[in-house]
């Protein structure tokens, strides 16, 4: 059994970690519930010893749990680019790795096909693999390893509905073998599924604890966000006006997108849904003019050949890749808010720290205060300030890729709520996204994708999940 008892972390002013006490047992999965920043990733650095604790202790069968004893599986990405499959699952692991790099490569395509993860090649850089594979890499190391605990930190963010279903059996493959693991997931019915027992965080305390059973939904949110929140998807009677972004015949270098065309109107939320190579992002990416394609994009009637030329415009956009092109890390709150704005009104100082202030107010940011490096927040207050810093500036089109992706529930309810609270003053809402429920739940039109193309445009208020998911497997 893993037992924790009284774990306690403070970063400066901070309490990551407050006297957090609770078991885990052997051949069962535990879960790690609550809202960005209440304490779960850093619970995991703490058991895995990769941050050391002010105070508390982690035992494993009564005996001090060993790093060695111990995987942790990172929300963000931590695999080597530049090596293989193959390289990235043993590193570290045996004595003479480059002499066995053979015998090293045929033990991972063994692992990957033990994993239903055939298609995988553990020869290949994990730099020229998807996401969803190189996520699958980093999993596979816990089998390499064959360690008797297991962190699972959003382990499904970045994979598809698929592959989400391999991890879920080999998760329970790994609890018939008598694994203890901690798995971390903003998604209540994919915690339910694989989930055993329950830990509820908020502000770095333990705040409920059991069995899956015990709770239903609104008692967890109850517990997470120490609230009630009665409409998750808000909406407003919106009134749909002119179109302010129009389509036509859009085509990327790769065939993603491929012919789209479409158009959006002021006060409307419209939807992208597809499977994982469907060419969503790319869509968006394209629209923005971030991508080399051939086509026509006009807003309000007029073409727009440049990024900048879009923001010029009055076009937004937020990135799936927080890391990579979402956020400026080494910058301040304040800064990453405000730096497309600061040729305006909000250009000195004082003015700049107070719409900071108004904006981190506005979507619950859990931060110091505006000169706190971004870097240093969650994950999902990091894409707080990614959507608040559109409507800071002013945009009235906002492209939205996974704009709640590694976002808690009541997180994601304030993101829908400015979503909502934006189409009803008059922006128009262009959202990719691959959790279907709020696709349903805040869209006015929902839009298929797939291989590349625009199949078809549905009623959101009308259609059905089975008619949306028959339209992308087609």
């Amino acid at each position: 059994m893993l037992c924790v008892e009284g774990l306690s972390k403070a970063f400066g002013v901070t309490l990551a970690s407050q006297n957090v006490s609770f078991c885990a047992q052997k051949g069962r999965v535990l879960a790690l519930i609550g809202e960005n920043g209440s304490g779960k990733s850093t619970l995991l650095r703490l058991i895995a010893g990769e941050v050391r604790a002010d105070s508390g202790s982690v035992l494993f069968d009564d005996s001090p749990l060993l790093p060695s004893s111990v995987l942790l599986v990172h929300q963000e990405l931590a695999v080597c680019s530049h090596l293989s499959g193959a390289e990235n699952m043993f590193l570290g692991t045996k004595r003479g790795f480059l002499s066995q790099m053979g015998s090293f490569e045929a033990q991972a395509r063994a692992i990957l096909d033990e994993l239903g993860f055939p298609e995988i090649d553990p020869r290949l850089p994990t730099g020229e693999l998807t996401v969803s594979q190189r996520q699958v890499i980093e999993i596979a190391r816990a089998v390499v390893r064959d360690v008797p605990v297991i962190l699972l930190d959003e382990p499904t963010s970045s994979l598809t509905d698929t592959d989400k279903k391999k991890l879920y059996a080999l998760i329970s493959r790994l609890k018939s073998a008598g694994k203890t693991i901690l798995f971390i997931s903003h998604f209540l019915e994919e915690v339910r599924q694989v989930s055993d027992d329950v830990v509820i965080l908020r502000d770095g305390e333990l705040v409920a604890s059991g069995t899956m059973e015990e709770f239903d939904d609104a008692a967890i949110v109850r517990h997470m966000v120490g609230r009630d929140i009665a409409d998750l998807f808000p909406r407003s009677n919106r009134e749909l006006g002119e179109v302010v972004l129009s389509v036509d015949n859009l085509t990327g270098a790769n065939g993603r997108p491929t012919g789209v065309s479409f158009e959006l109107r002021r006060g409307e939320v419209l939807g992208i849904l597809g499977l994982n190579d469907a060419g969503r992002t790319e869509l968006l990416r394209s629209i923005m003019r971030l991508r080399e394609s051939n086509g026509e994009v006009k807003v309000r009637g007029g073409w727009v050949g440049s990024v900048r030329g879009m923001w010029q415009a009055g076009v937004g956009f937020v990135s799936e890749e927080r890391k990579e092109d979402g956020v400026s890390l080494g910058l301040s709150i304040a800064e990453n808010l405000t730096m497309a704005a600061r040729s305006g009104v909000v250009n000195r100082p004082y003015e700049i720290a107070v719409e900071t202030r108004h904006w981190i107010d506005e979507f619950g940011v859990a931060c110091e205060g505006p000169e706190q490096r971004i870097g240093s927040l969650s994950g999902g207050n990091q894409q707080k300030v990614a959507v608040a810093r559109l409507l800071c500036t002013k945009c009235d089109v906002l492209l939205l890729d996974e704009p709640t992706r590694g976002v808690d529930i009541g997180s994601k309810a304030e993101v829908y709520r400015q979503i909502d609270r934006a189409a009803q003053s008059g922006a128009a809402v262009l959202m990719a996204s691959s959790y279907l429920p709020e696709l349903l739940g805040t869209c006015d039109r929902i839009a298929v994708m797939r291989r590349g193309e625009m199949v078809g445009i549905f009623d959101a208020r009308t259609a059905t999940p089975e008619q949306l998911i028959a339209e992308c497997v087609r």
